[in-house]
């Protein structure tokens, strides 16, 4: 059929390369697409090329054209190049779509017929676990990842030990420009970590999803958005010699923070973009989620081509304008401006990625969240306590610990281990340090995991990775470690001086996720750093010191060794990296990538499902796939199952970190014959739904007011009983009750994860109730078939008297609306019944699956 759009379609012609096809948008409106800032010309783009009538449609190109009127208002599809998956979303992927062919199977329907349309890569990377051997876990061989792409078309996977996905994505994957279907277009990507927004910085449009809206775009179907106001960031004035491209991604985090541009894209422009390297971009765009946008978009320009210069590739960017000159202010759009010249080396946290602290400033500021009340920084430790030492043994020599005292330094994956300049300050410091005498104490638990092998050559090629051994940074695989959970675990006799002296004890790492709790459950305070400033206060072993006025250490000689004296000039950083870091490292990667062959066919197109695996299992979310539509079914006589507050995070609700030994996960595991040694990772067992429910609001930060106390437990209300989470879930859905979960203000923020909506899906949830959602978690929630209901404005549990010991049944009419209200019946205590209403954002969806040509 002729394309909607097809008087649109340009030539490009020159001597120098073969004609190529594409569509020119400024054929629609040359005024009007110079005023779209460069992410929405993208945008518009993907629209025009993929607009079919259905699922993209001409009103959306219209209203992308005129982004300025329908900003915030109009909901448009957008149709990616690719999916990138990690292995932590993406195996559950998998599992799932080979779910589908046993369930088409089983209605007598060809099971080859469930295959993605959209190209999908699958990096495995995040099921690194820390050991004494770090290794990479059974999960992948039991479940063949050889199997996935060879039975499913448009899949490529990149097994274990290679790279981080970010990685991968940035050295072999990305292309800029993409051709396919006759036709040169701009790449993009939507991915399963919510970092993948680290590709914006080199000017491909991409953003994280979760793993259900992920499927949904392998399969075919758009990402679906309300057109999104866009922020330009101006950088102006000269970078700070000593300031790295972490402090600056920390200073603009700040700066955006407070700018409230929460769910925006951010653009960035200005003549300081000219002083900011590839991977510094890159760094910067990585940090997007910890400042609540959801792209930091920096176009394309001299500096991203630096490396390869493709004349097409060019040619075709100027020619739709999606190539940018940041020195010419007429390209430049009104927006706000950050100087550059203001930003001085940071650290952030304890427990917030938003909440900044001067290197120089450290000290006097953890004594501060030390006074505090418990809160976002505080930790509310008395005075009298606050100079508590506990001594204690490692390996035969007695050490002490006390508040502020590090116990975890980790350089890790994904923020910044791909930019050279800060990898190689990390190890010009440590080769400084060595040479003067100082060490890191052997308790603490450091490691080194870096974005690539990439990394781990120029390390050594520079000379400075012996030294980082030498501090006990180590190379240990490539893949998502500490962020995720993924620490080895601390020596006993560390742990128990923590529990003994209650200490505020610390982790600094140079990542992006640092939630309490999160690295391990006993470290309180977590900081994120730079790479160097990482090595630093491991050397110093604790937080509690003013870098500037405070020695590391003493050397041999008993003489002071102060951070100035080993940190790396900007100069000598530059210097060792144009010398080093060359294309050539680059292409090692891409010989390693293209020697591996996993494209013959499978032998058979369904999974061969191992019933002994407790990596592995087929889901139950197709057990009752029907031919028949069936409409959405009423909620009767519903008990909640939790009562919860406000911002109940992702980590709260979705199974993360390790297993805890007194969980229902690991009950589970033990029945199946396996020590506490062998149960591994949450994120290693996301392809078995029997895990994964079990460790379903299964977080110790769990505050549940029904129980009136932190924890992963719950109260039964026929019972009156306190059970597990998931030991009261499941006796609900024995008796045959249908269940509900009560919260407050912004549900579901954090990171995007499936689970937080599969898990609850599986132990019979069928509505959430609370005053307001984060947007993706409620997409998810809608996608698995739960109700996400909001309160009335006003309105809240608390205002409704609601104790959460009533009964709850919901009226869903057979024919859903946008923003429909609903009547909420409550029994409370089986003697009176009020009527509750409330507003729902609604999605027409069936309540169970359903077969669809």
């Amino acid at each position: 059929t002729e394309h909607p759009f097809g008087h649109l379609i340009d030539t490009l012609r020159s001597e120098q390369y073969e004609e190529r096809r594409y569509f020119n948008p400024q054929k629609l409106s040359d005024v009007r697409y110079e005023n779209l800032p460069f992410c929405m010309r993208v945008l518009l783009e993907s629209a025009i090329r993929k607009c079919d009538g259905f699922y993209i449609k001409t009103d959306d190109v219209s209203s992308i054209l005129d982004w300025q009127m329908q900003q915030n208002q109009a909901e448009v599809a957008f149709s990616p190049a690719r999916v990138l998956l990690q292995d932590f979303t993406g195996i559950p992927a998998m599992v799932d779509l080979a779910a589908m062919r046993d369930a088409l199977a089983k209605q007598g329907v060809d099971p080859n017929l469930v295959n993605p349309r959209c190209h999908t890569d699958l990096i495995v990377d995040h099921s690194l676990q820390q050991t004494f051997k770090w290794c990479f876990n059974a999960c992948f061989s039991l479940f063949s990842l050889q199997w996935c792409s060879k039975a499913f078309k448009n899949i490529n996977v990149v097994p274990p030990d290679i790279n981080t996905v970010h990685q991968v994505n940035l050295e072999y994957l990305c292309q800029v420009v993409q051709e396919g279907e006759g036709f040169i277009y701009p790449d993009s990507v939507v991915g399963t970590d919510s970092h993948t927004t680290m590709i914006n910085g080199l000017g491909i449009l991409g953003w994280g999803v979760g793993g259900i809206e992920s499927e949904a775009v392998m399969l075919g179907q758009p990402v679906s958005l309300t057109l999104p106001q866009v922020v330009g960031c101006k950088l102006v004035g000269t970078i700070n010699p000593l300031a790295t491209s972490i402090d600056i991604v920390l200073g603009i985090t700040k700066h955006l923070r407070q700018a409230g541009i929460g769910g925006k894209f951010v653009e960035f422009f200005g003549p300081g973009v000219q002083q900011l390297s590839a991977p510094d971009r890159t760094t910067i765009a990585n940090m997007c989620p910890e400042y609540n946008a959801t792209v930091s978009f920096f176009p394309v320009d001299d500096i991203t081509l630096h490396e390869e210069k493709l004349v097409v590739l060019e040619d075709y960017l100027k020619a739709i304008k999606l190539f940018k000159s940041y020195g010419d202010q007429s390209e430049d759009p009104q927006y706000s401006e950050m100087n550059l010249s203001s930003i001085v080396p940071h650290v952030s946290g304890p427990k917030r990625p938003q909440d900044r602290v001067a290197v120089t400033c450290m000290k006097e500021d953890f004594i501060n969240c030390l006074n505090e009340k418990v809160g976002f920084k505080g930790f509310h430790v008395s005075k009298e306590k606050q100079a508590t030492q506990v001594p204690f043994l490692h390996e035969g020599a007695e050490y002490n610990l006390a508040h502020g005292s590090v116990v975890i330094a980790a350089v890790i994956s994904c923020t910044n281990n791909c930019n050279p300049s800060v990898m190689l300050a990390a190890g010009l410091l440590a080769k400084k340090a060595v040479e003067a005498g100082l060490t890191v104490k052997p308790y603490i638990r450091t490691s080194l995991v870096p974005g690539s092998g990439t990394v781990t050559h120029y390390l050594n090629t520079t000379g400075v990775l012996p030294y980082l051994r030498k501090l006990g940074f180590e190379v240990v695989g490539y893949g998502c470690a500490t962020c995720v959970g993924n620490t080895a675990p601390l020596p006993e006799s560390v742990v128990d001086a923590i529990k003994q002296g209650d200490l505020v004890a610390c982790g600094v790492l140079s990542g992006n996720r640092h939630l309490e709790g999160r690295l391990c459950d006993c470290v309180r305070a977590n900081y994120l750093a730079s790479p160097p400033l990482v090595v630093a206060y491991a050397i110093a072993g604790t937080v509690s010191i003013n870098l500037e006025t405070e020695p590391l250490g003493v050397n041999s000689e008993g003489k002071d060794v102060y951070l100035r004296d080993i940190w790396p000039s900007k100069e000598e950083v530059n210097h060792t990296e144009e010398n080093i870091v060359i294309a050539s490292m680059f292409k090692e990667l891409r010989s390693r990538m293209e020697v591996r062959d996993y494209n013959k066919s499978a032998e058979s197109a369904l999974f061969p499902w191992d019933p002994k695996s407790t990596y592995i299992r087929c889901p139950a979310f197709f057990s009752k796939l029907s031919k028949e539509v069936c409409a959405p079914q009423s909620i009767e006589g519903a008990y909640p199952l939790l009562f919860l507050g406000d911002k109940v995070t992702t980590d709260h609700i979705s199974p993360a970190g390790s297993i805890a030994r007194v969980s229902a996960a690991a009950r589970y595991l033990q029945s199946k014959r396996l020590t506490p040694r062998e149960f591994n990772s949450y994120g290693a067992r996301r392809g078995n739904d029997a895990v994964m429910t079990r460790g379903t609001f299964a977080s110790i930060k769990l505050q549940n007011r029904l129980i009136g106390k932190t924890g992963p437990k719950t109260l039964h209300i026929p019972s009156g009983q306190t059970l597990d989470v998931f030991e009261a879930a499941e006796r609900y859905q024995r008796d045959g009750v249908p269940l509900i979960i009560l919260a407050g203000k912004e549900y579901g923020s954090g990171s995007s994860r499936d689970w937080a909506a599969k898990g609850p899906y599986l132990m019979g949830v069928r509505a959430v109730i609370a005053e307001s959602f984060e947007k993706i978690h409620r997409n998810h929630l809608v996608g698995m078939g739960i109700a996400p209901l909001q309160f009335l404005p006003g309105q809240n549990a608390d205002s409704l008297e609601l104790c959460g010991k009533e009964r709850f049944t919901i009226n869903i009419p057979q024919e859903l609306m946008p923003r429909q209200q609903l009547t909420v019946q409550v029994e409370r205590l089986r003697v009176d019944k009020t009527s509750v209403r409330c507003a729902h954002k609604w999605h027409t969806v069936p309540a169970q699956p359903v077969l669809s040509d």
